[in-house]
């Protein structure tokens, strides 16, 4: 069972709707869905709500404390709530899938995206799920960092807000750990 949802993303107006800040953005439209509305929590660096899916208490963190040190906020807050690493799932935007394109796995490397690296050096384990949200890769390697925080087109906006959707529509299969089958379902979707 799932008892956190991390979404990754950057503190502050300007980064708002920055491809970063797909995890954000995601637990926005989250929080939405379930009704529920966001406290700052100093003691965990982050923004946490607590939500009822599928009759399960589940809590929702964005980190504040930006991108690179995300495994702060993480970590302080599943020590303090006695939350595993198997019960954790964090969503993050993923530049090696085209955007709107929506996979769901456990552990792994960090790929080079630093959240990650930052969650799994505070959580000692990169045993957590994540729910990757692509976005897609700048034709330049030189681009990723200008690319990752600036806003998405109109078009690319939709499909990003189209896997939101869809991946929040099997969440409480999610929460309740019916994972490997939404791992199929998820990962089978074609966006267009």
């Amino acid at each position: 069972m799932i008892k956190l949802i991390v979404g990754l993303g950057n503190p502050g107006q300007e980064y708002e709707k920055t491809r970063h800040n797909a995890g954000f953005l995601f637990l926005d439209h989250l929080l939405a869905t379930y009704h529920g509305s966001w406290l700052n929590e100093p003691r965990f660096n982050g923004h946490v709500a607590l939500i009822n899916i599928g009759n399960s208490s589940v809590r929702l963190l964005k980190p504040m404390t930006f991108m690179n040190r995300s495994g702060q906020a993480v970590g302080n807050l599943s020590r303090y709530h006695k939350i595993s690493p198997d019960e954790i799932l964090v969503v993050h935007d993923e530049l090696d899938f085209g955007t709107g394109v929506i996979k769901l796995k456990k552990g792994g490397g960090h790929g080079g995206h630093n959240g990650l690296k930052d969650i799994v050096a505070h959580l000692n384990s990169s045993d957590f799920y994540r729910l990757r949200i692509g976005i897609d890769r700048p034709k330049s390697s030189a681009q990723v960092a200008n690319y990752v925080l600036s806003a998405p087109s109109k078009s690319d906006s939709e499909q990003i807000f189209t896997a939101y959707v869809e991946a929040s529509n099997h969440i409480e299969e999610i929460v309740l750990g019916d994972i490997s089958k939404v791992m199929n379902k998820l990962n089978a979707i074609k966006i267009s």
